[in-house]
């Protein structure tokens, strides 16, 4: 039961490209936004989409392969947990984050999405992706 008390999967589409930092001893971490859609009809029998925005965060080596191989639209699956902090802005006042901080990436999509090249093409896209 342990396994199962923060554990977020999602699936959607990256709205925009990670954006990777390198910290110290060569660590580094990604952050991009997924969204996920969901679609029912309203009381009145109208379709509606309702779109949600999630904050993801990599650590390390998923960091590095978000950074080589995700993309603006690209759409992916992944699991991890839920991460809940707050910081102080320049003007001083609290504000309050919440992430997922992903444990696993799997690439979904047209097999043509995957047949791409990654964004350092002097490194081919192999066979089986590690994540």
């Amino acid at each position: 039961m342990n396994q199962l008390k923060n554990r977020v999967q999602l699936i959607g589409h990256l709205g925009k490209d990670p954006q990777v930092r390198q910290l110290e001893q060569d660590k580094k971490v990604a952050q991009f936004s997924l969204a996920t859609s969901e679609s029912y009809k309203n009381a009145q029998g109208e379709q509606v989409t309702d779109t949600q925005w999630h904050q993801v965060v990599c650590w390390g080596r998923l960091a590095e392969l978000a950074e080589q191989y995700l993309q603006k639209g690209k759409q992916i699956a992944l699991e991890g947990k839920l991460s809940y902090r707050s910081y102080e802005d320049k003007q001083g006042v609290k504000r309050f984050v919440t992430e997922v901080v992903a444990s696993e990436l799997l690439m979904l999509g047209k097999k043509e999405d995957s047949d791409q090249q990654p964004k350092d093409s002097s490194k081919p896209l192999e066979d089986d992706l590690p994540f």
